[in-house]
């Protein structure tokens, strides 16, 4: 047991409080109040997480995937910016923790100043919806280029197709026309 608990505190993060939840059970994790701007490395066995009462802004995508075992999570009074950054919390916190999410509020921008995490629409997400049509705007002109080449191709082969024809007819008549004759 002595030595599972000086394992488990090596991983603990330098700026939070670790406590072990028994022999092989987790970590409860507290980061709460210790004006953090970003989210520490994380123990993966981490059971309970603590991080309201911070600076924290956003957290990047992908920071949070290998908590696995998580089972609560409190990430309240943070200043989270909520513009396309915060969707990655907002998607993670859908299937983690329902009440973390709906404690969460926005600070910024102030469209959405005080609104909960959980309430913000993709509309409200404004960089979000401004990507999306720049690629789409990408692909239409590839498109485009892509159909309009092959509607060229096929009238080329088309009008190849009448003029051979047209050829070989007048070819076949000139043939028949010197036959005649003679």
């Amino acid at each position: 047991s002595l030595l599972f608990h000086v394992t488990q505190t090596e991983v603990c993060p330098p700026s939070c409080n670790c406590k072990p939840l028994g022999e092989m059970k987790g970590l409860h994790i507290d980061c709460s109040s210790r004006k953090l701007t970003a989210v520490p490395a994380l123990p993966v066995d981490t059971k309970r997480l603590y991080l309201h009462n911070n600076s924290l802004t956003s957290v990047p995508a992908g920071a949070l995937d290998a908590l696995r075992s998580l089972e609560e999570v409190k990430i309240s009074d943070n200043p989270w910016n909520c513009d396309c950054h915060i969707l990655y919390l907002k998607l993670w916190l859908e299937d983690v923790s329902a009440p973390s999410l709906a404690d969460a509020r926005c600070a910024s921008p102030a469209p959405v100043r005080m609104k909960p995490l959980g309430q913000l629409t993709g509309n409200e997400l404004g960089i979000c919806k401004r990507l999306l049509p720049i690629k789409c705007l990408e692909f239409f002109w590839r498109d485009l280029i892509l159909i309009a080449g092959a509607i060229i191709t096929l009238i080329l082969v088309a009008w190849a197709l009448k003029f051979s024809k047209k050829l070989v007819c007048q070819i076949n008549f000139s043939q028949y026309a010197s036959r005649h004759r003679l």
